[in-house]
């Protein structure tokens, strides 16, 4: 039986896998350590509620009394500095040493820093943790006009929440279209022609090349000469995994910390999950994969064999009056079939991806009920051996699937 567990980082990985530690193992010694000053709280709200009182309390987890509960010492606002191997230990930011037997590392990641001329100017913000929450609600307090830099999930909800405050505000993304990971040129069209419709200024093809202002952001320089006024600035630009406390130990990474299927790495008894584990060549990012992992990272550290098994990543985006996800592969040069029905005047989308009778990826706008048949379709490898792919409407796939749950 392992003695003692650590765990470095507070993210969802973190509390799933304590919680199938638990399952198989009441006795062990769990040691979760956290950089941020608060408890482990959930990450996906705070772009949701960022007007909202955003209380600690309000957004844990797990309630303070569930650590105690489960017997696991929490260190807040605690920072590793190194990893040991041949001692098994890791060295705190206080100078003090902490013992383990088992170690995962569900450090996360931390969102990419744009270059651009300024970026580090008051009034320049991004949001990844409790903290950028509070200091971008106070400055929104005292703001008239904000630029959000990225067309992504995170840029647009914030646009969105900020506009619903009665906030003037502009979009800017460099690449040609919204949301380019997940959506296609049209899904991307409909949705920003939607969120024109609310008075939101939306740029795209435009690049960023400085933030004007003498300490204070003023506004954004685009294409060398054009500024943009604004007394706010926040960007979001993408993610980056937080992989540099393995940097001085031969753990192999790569994009991120390289995993296999049962969340270990190249280190015998160091695990690595959620956004900083890197499994099959990719690093995703996801709230449901973050899960995922975590629990198959606990199960082999409690010593019940667990493998982990792809989850299809899955987008969803309710803001500007519509609803949309996307899920699985959207690139068409993958598909041997696509099914498409488009309604523009109710904007309404739906894009299906097949690949040898088997659905591979979607993408809807106004139809939120298809998302769990399709997601289910998708992680099941549903195959319509029996229907003619070539002569087939969606609503016909859609009862397929239905029938072949």
């Amino acid at each position: 039986m392992t003695k003692r567990i650590v765990i470095v980082g507070s993210g969802i990985a973190a509390i799933t896998a304590i919680k199938s530690i638990r399952e198989i193992d009441v006795d062990s010694e769990i040691y979760l350590i956290g950089k941020e000053k608060f408890y482990p709280y959930n990450r996906i709200r705070l772009s949701k509620g960022i007007f909202d009182q955003l209380e600690e309390s309000k957004i844990l987890l797990k309630k303070k009394e569930w650590y105690e509960e489960n017997k696991v010492q929490i260190y807040i606002n605690t920072n590793v500095i190194n990893i040991d191997t041949d001692n098994f230990e890791l060295l705190l930011d206080d100078e003090s040493k902490i013992k383990y037997d088992k170690l995962l590392i569900a450090t996360g990641s931390r969102n990419n820093t744009p270059p651009i001329d300024g970026i580090d100017k008051e009034g320049v913000f991004t949001l990844r943790g409790l903290g950028d929450a509070l200091n971008i609600k106070d400055s929104l307090s005292e703001s008239k006009k904000v630029i959000v830099i990225g067309g992504g999930i995170q840029g647009l909800e914030m646009a969105w929440i900020i506009h619903q405050h009665g906030i003037k505000v502009t979009i800017v993304e460099q690449l040609s279209s919204l949301m380019p990971r997940q959506l296609d040129d049209k899904a991307s069209g409909i949705l920003k022609s939607v969120i024109q419709g609310y008075g939101i200024e939306v740029l795209t093809k435009t690049g960023v090349k400085g933030i004007t202002g003498n300490h204070k952001a003023k506004g954004i320089l685009i294409d060398d000469e054009v500024e943009l006024k604004c007394d706010m600035v926040i960007y979001s630009t993408g993610t980056k995994p937080n992989k540099e406390l393995v940097a001085k130990i031969k753990i192999e990474t790569e994009k991120g910390i390289v995993v296999n299927n049962k969340m270990q790495t190249n280190i015998e008894n160091i695990y690595a999950a959620g956004d900083v584990a890197e499994y099959d060549n990719q690093v995703i990012g996801l709230w449901n994969i973050a899960i995922e992992q975590g629990k198959v990272a606990g199960y082999n550290i409690a010593g019940k064999e667990s493998e982990y098994q792809k989850v299809t990543p899955v987008t969803t985006l309710n803001a500007f009056g519509i609803s949309l996800f996307s899920m699985g592969c959207i690139d068409e040069a993958e598909a041997t079939k696509v099914l498409m029905d488009q309604d523009i005047n109710s904007e309404i989308y739906k894009k299906i991806l097949i690949k040898n009778n088997k659905v591979i990826g979607a993408i809807v706008i106004g139809d939120m009920k298809r998302s769990p048949l399709l997601k289910s379709a998708i992680e099941k490898g549903i195959t319509l051996n029996d229907v003619d792919i070539s002569n087939i409407t969606l609503d016909e796939l859609f009862e397929k699937l239905k029938n072949n749950k």
